[in-house]
């Protein structure tokens, strides 16, 4: 059995939506599971959608997912080169050779003549006019035209195209691993450009014959290249060459399932579409995963899971465990609708499985001022349960960090009273007078309080939480007051219970 190879073609015609890269992903999943090769390809041979930048993009964004290539741009490999226009003295080759074998034609016709011919079909009731087996004799080509004539103009420089001889009448038949067998009649299919005016082939001969020469076993790509496959299917019987598997991926749905999610809907919809930020010429910013605090691990995990599934109740996935779990069998045929709430709960379940050493570290690149480790640990294991993203252990967890200074009204509202102040100093005294302040002892005094006064936990603790914190809700406020040490405690009971008080009168 031959090596697996596979490859992913992005085009640099814009950023990386996240549905190229579930491909790409899938691609590679795919590779290593069969111990094959896993490659990209830059496809630029369309010159005029090009857009500045977007290769850098795609190859920085792919490694930021952990998604690495065996062989590819700035890799290198035996099948090099791996950008398209870098290969563009190749293709001209083997289109010449379908022409040769009258399996392909020169078409001289202008852009101006084949929309005039297209405006009348459509005045005559046709509106889907295309070029092909039946129209194709009373245009301008080599199919059409004299030999003389056709020398002639190629002698002229004419400007020309060329185009696939499609038979006229034949059923094409392939079998898609994900889709089961695909069958069209070639009726359906128009006379493809191949080869342009500017010397550039199209994706549908650029993408056969590389796949060809860099002898690629398996084209796993998206739903919307469907429709291009018996074309494709046609191409490799033209050149005989044995053609690879296909698999087809279904299409990334908007959260109500209702269209394919674009690169538009980006923001719009309130999250991201891109794997990282992407920055227009024209000044817009399209913001990314990566830069809005999702770990790369968990943004791959969440990708993986939209389409494919594994077949049991496991749903946290490393690259590795990916890999040995994946295969296109359990890849399904419908769209997949991203959840943007499950992408936030991966996230969570990432963060809550690294360590708080780890935590500490990231959580050190968003301060500006140095607090030693050891308190960035402690602030970690505290909030860390609460948190989606690293950032939020700072936000939720502000007050461990300086006393508060806004306080939660509708705790104010609903549990202040009048009574709260008394109770709350009488409280603050028992807990200065606590040796040894730690959480056990902290928690054990605190029963006896409530025990004494007859007060519930609900009547109380959301008062005192209130006084540290500001907060309504939160970690263990034991646990809290150790790392706040005896003298913050009692120092902000002190300070915010003439703010509160100021809060309750105004409020009431």
């Amino acid at each position: 059995m031959s090596t697996v190879r596979v490859r992913f073609a992005p085009s640099p015609t814009g950023p990386l939506h996240i549905g190229g890269v579930r491909t790409a992903l899938y691609n590679y999943l795919f590779a290593k599971k069969n111990k094959g090769v896993f490659i990209i390809r830059i496809e630029d041979t369309d010159q005029t959608r090009f857009v500045e930048g977007t290769q850098n993009y795609i190859l920085d964004a792919l490694k930021w997912c952990g998604i690495r290539p065996d062989e590819g741009p700035n890799v290198g490999g035996n099948y090099g080169p791996y950008v398209q226009s870098e290969r563009k003295d190749l293709y001209r080759q083997y289109v010449e050779q379908l022409v040769k074998e009258e399996k392909a034609y020169y078409a001289f016709d202008t852009e101006d003549e084949l929309n005039d011919v297209r405006e009348k079909a459509k005045q005559m009731g046709m509106p889907n006019w295309q070029y092909n087996s039946v129209t194709r004799t009373t245009l301008k080509n080599s199919l059409s035209l004299s030999q003389d004539d056709v020398q002639k103009k190629l002698s002229l420089g004419e400007p020309y195209v060329i185009r696939i001889k499609i038979p006229r009448n034949k059923e094409i038949r392939f079998e898609d691993k994900i889709r089961g067998w695909v069958v069209v009649n070639s009726n359906n299919i128009d006379d493809k450009v191949l080869f342009k005016s500017d010397g550039m082939p199209t994706y549908h001969l650029a993408n056969i014959v590389d796949d060809h020469l860099m002898e690629i076993t398996h084209v796993i790509r998206g739903e919307e290249w469907l429709p291009s496959a018996p074309l494709h299917v046609l191409l490799y019987e033209a050149f005989g060459w044995d053609r690879p598997e296909f698999a087809h991926l279904p299409l990334l749905l908007r959260p109500d399932g209702n269209g394919k999610l674009s690169k538009r809907d980006g923001d719009r919809l309130g999250f991201p579409v891109f794997p990282c930020n992407w920055h227009t010429k024209e000044g817009e910013l399209y913001s990314g995963y990566r830069e809005n605090g999702y770990f790369p691990e968990a943004f791959i995990n969440m990708l993986a899971f939209l389409g494919w599934n594994p077949g049991t109740k496991q749903e946290l996935f490393s690259l590795e465990e990916l890999v040995d779990s994946f295969s296109l069998e359990r890849v399904g045929k419908a769209g997949a609708k991203f959840d943007a709430d499950k992408t936030k709960w991966f996230q969570q379940q990432y963060l809550r499985k690294k360590t708080n050493e780890e935590l500490a570290d990231l959580l050190s690149q968003y301060l500006n001022e140095n607090i030693e480790k050891s308190k960035l640990i402690s602030i970690c294991s505290l909030i860390k349960e609460r948190a989606t993203f690293v950032k939020d252990i700072l936000t939720e967890g502000d007050y461990l960090l300086k006393n508060p200074v806004v306080f939660d009204e509708q705790v104010i509202q609903k549990k202040w009273t009048e009574q709260s102040s008394v109770l709350l100093n009488e409280w603050k005294d028992k807990l200065n007078s606590i040796n040894e302040f730690n959480s056990n002892e902290i928690e054990k005094n605190f029963k006896s309080f409530l025990e004494e006064k007859q007060l519930s936990i609900g009547q109380f603790l959301p008062l005192f939480r209130l006084l540290i914190t500001g907060k309504p809700s939160g970690p263990s406020m034991f646990e809290i007051c150790t790392f706040l040490g005896q003298i913050e405690c009692i120092e902000r009971m002190e300070n915010n219970m003439k703010t509160i008080t100021t809060l309750f009168a105004n409020i009431n």
